[in-house]
């Protein structure tokens, strides 16, 4: 065989190797992830050793992937986030009043986020406030364009900084988060709690 020909093999020997190593490496990483969504759902505090063991991967191969606890708690809320961006672009907040529009996109933002809230608690645990901030950079985004839109529509008050709004809308729903996790109401309880008030944060007062 010529140097040419010994060339393609060895690459084709190396592509095939190397397919089913990317393959594994995939099947590793989601099964940490739902791994840790459980664990993370039953206790904020779970371990690296507790996530390896229900992943059923060495603590090795779960460095290799995630070289921290907070790196896999900041894929972790990437992808619940992710959820939130799919769900706020089927809410069409185009259209209609911005202010129902803005509700509605609590509202349907608030049952995936109660679905992970433990998981996200443990986040906000472990990376710095900034970080976590950032990771909402879509939904506050989407959350600025819909107030600006209120403000054209006369439905959402202009006396107010839109940054402020933005921002108060952001911690209000922290906070119902952190009412839930303390168990001071039922995620119902503060999901009614939060449309009343950030209707009467949000709407143009009345003349």
């Amino acid at each position: 065989m010529d140097s040419e020909q010994h060339g393609g093999a060895a690459k084709a020997r190396g592509g095939a190797s190397a397919h089913p190593r990317r393959a594994d490496a995939e099947r590793n990483i989601a099964a940490i992830l739902a791994a840790a969504a459980r664990c993370f759902g039953k206790d904020p505090n779970a371990s690296m050793t507790e996530i390896a063991a229900a992943a059923g991967v060495g603590r090795v191969t779960l460095y290799g992937h995630f070289s921290s606890r907070e790196e896999l708690l900041g894929r972790l809320m990437e992808r619940a986030l992710a959820e939130v961006t799919i769900a706020m672009e089927a809410a069409d907040l185009a259209h209609g009043p911005a202010d129902e529009a803005l509700l509605a996109f609590v509202r349907s933002s608030w049952q995936l986020l109660d679905r992970g809230l433990r998981m996200l608690h443990a986040a906000r645990r472990a990376l710095p406030a900034e970080a976590v901030k950032d990771h909402h950079e879509g939904p506050l985004s989407a959350m600025d364009r819909l107030i600006a839109r209120g403000r054209q529509d006369g439905t959402i008050r202009d006396d107010l900084p839109t940054g402020w709004l933005v921002d108060t809308v952001y911690a209000l729903v922290l906070l119902a988060g952190d009412q839930v996790e303390a168990g001071r109401l039922t995620s119902r309880q503060a999901l009614a709690a939060l449309e009343t008030t950030l209707a009467s944060l949000v709407r143009r007062p009345a003349p």
